[in-house]
């Protein structure tokens, strides 16, 4: 029996059939929301035949990783990988071509590159390079700095590119993280820290020191050894906090003497508290509860503190308009929120079967933006309907539960650290942008993986999956 053959029978063909699955899905929505009756199937000018080109390289590129390229190759020279992905990154910033307010494309003669999508594969080769040594310990400071900051170098550039949206996938990979042993708190922190944003913008920064407060109160009366006398104890303390600022007159003052906000007026009654506490038991590990606490409460407020100028000084004006729309700040379904009101509509028009293939109104009069790219899944929510919509979903948690499973039983950590990677980028992708096309995440530019229009993104995402089956195959030999 030929080594190819023993190749195909040990593959994992349901992650395979799940990608064939997704980039036929795409290449029909890509023809469905660009398709002009008086052009043919094959016109290689008009955006469906042009991504015939890209499935057709994409293939070549899966065939050449499952049959030339040896596995160990991927982590021998991953660091050659990484510092050839930095290079393009930079290369970007200084010669690349603007697309859409973006600088992220490198033009290579009739082709547009954009590094930052091959970027997710090498940042994973890396990060499993660095987590397969058996010394590898995120109680080790060392450790932890050498992956945050080989995350962190292509992040920057990225950022620097006005591709917010790719940056924000990175995020993803602390899933990887935590499974390798990284204290839970941290990915709790990075989701109070996003609630406390939403909620400073929503309500105000009053609100939001107050609902902090409260949080911590419960979460320090749950811990103690009487939580049933402690919780009502807690929640009087906390109703007289929230009045404080009345009682004492503090927006009188403020407004009378203009020095300081009502906010200000409550962190300043309240730090000394926490200030004492994180002294006093800042040393004392057996009151790390209440030392931790204290120091939560802390950050919080200059979380808080933080958000108008954030807001005001570090987002660029399309990022505040599109957040704004989102959290309901501002409602204007003609301008930043026109996008999703239209996506919106032609998900909802479709349905529970959908219009058919090819009788999408909103597709075919083109009333959605970006409909072959970013908001393709609103193509599919109006042609196929919820059924349709909940296939290629279905289809990628078949994917995605297939990614984790077969990641947990590989031999080589490196293996396992990379298929967790493969599969935290692809989750990333996927829930942001179907969020985005229903109004539930911020418009911020990323492809559907497989299925999205572009070269890019399709070669990107067909090596960083194809490298993995490729891995699997070693440990299943």
């Amino acid at each position: 029996m030929s080594s190819d053959s023993i190749i195909s029978k040990k593959l994992d063909w349901v992650l395979i059939g799940c990608y064939i699955f997704l980039v036929i899905c795409g290449w029909l929505n890509i023809y469905s929301s660009s398709v002009d009756v008086e052009h043919s199937v094959f016109d290689w000018q008009a955006k469906y035949g042009m991504h015939i080109i890209w499935i057709g390289s994409a293939v070549l590129l899966a065939l050449t990783i499952l049959y030339v390229i040896p596995a160990r190759f991927y982590s021998v020279f991953s660091w050659w990988i990484y510092a050839f992905t930095l290079l393009a990154l930079a290369a970007v910033i200084v010669m690349g071509t603007e697309v859409n307010g973006s600088k992220s494309w490198l033009a290579l003669g009739p082709v547009r590159v954009q590094p930052a999508e091959f970027s997710k594969i090498s940042i994973a080769l890396v990060l499993a390079t660095i987590m397969e040594k058996y010394t590898f310990r995120f109680s080790n400071m060392q450790d932890v700095v050498k992956v945050f900051a080989a995350m962190g170098f292509p992040m920057l550039l990225i950022l620097a590119e006005k591709e917010t949206g790719l940056a924000l996938v990175y995020v993803g990979f602390l899933l990887a993280f935590y499974r390798e042993g990284m204290n839970q708190w941290v990915i709790l922190s990075g989701l109070l820290a996003i609630v406390l944003f939403i909620l400073t913008l929503v309500t105000s920064p009053f609100t939001a020191i107050v609902i902090w407060i409260g949080m911590i109160v419960l979460s320090l009366s749950l811990k103690s050894r009487n939580p049933l006398i402690n919780i009502p104890v807690g929640a009087a303390s906390l109703t007289l906090v929230s009045f404080l600022p009345r009682l004492c007159r503090i927006e009188s003052i403020s407004n009378v003497t203009g020095i300081f906000k009502p906010e200000v007026w409550l962190t300043l009654l309240t730090l000394p508290v926490a200030l004492y506490f994180t002294g006093k038991f800042l040393f004392n590990k057996r009151k790390s509860v209440v030392r931790n606490s204290m120091l939560a409460y802390m950050l919080g407020i200059g979380l808080i503190f933080s958000v108008d100028f954030v807001f005001d000084h570090v987002l660029q004006d399309h990022q505040r308009l599109r957040i704004e729309s989102l959290l309901g700040i501002k409602d204007d379904p003609m301008g930043a929120g026109y996008n999703v009101h239209q996506s919106k509509i032609a998900i909802g028009s479709g349905g529970l079967f959908g219009k058919g293939f090819l009788n999408g109104t909103q597709t075919r009069f083109d009333f959605v933006p970006e409909q072959s790219t970013d908001f393709i899944f609103c193509t599919i929510g109006e042609e196929w309907g919820f059924v349709g919509a909940l296939l290629v979903i279905g289809c990628y948690l078949t994917l995605l539960i297939r990614l984790f499973n077969a990641a947990e039983r590989q031999k080589s950590r490196f293996a396992r650290i990379y298929g967790y990677c493969v599969a935290s980028c692809i989750l990333m992708h996927v829930v942001i942008n179907i969020g985005m096309t229903i109004g539930l995440m911020p418009v911020i530019g990323i492809p559907l993986p497989f299925i999205s229009y572009g070269g890019s993104s399709l070669w990107a995402f067909t090596i960083l999956l194809f490298i993995f089956i490729r891995l699997d195959y070693e440990s299943r030999k």
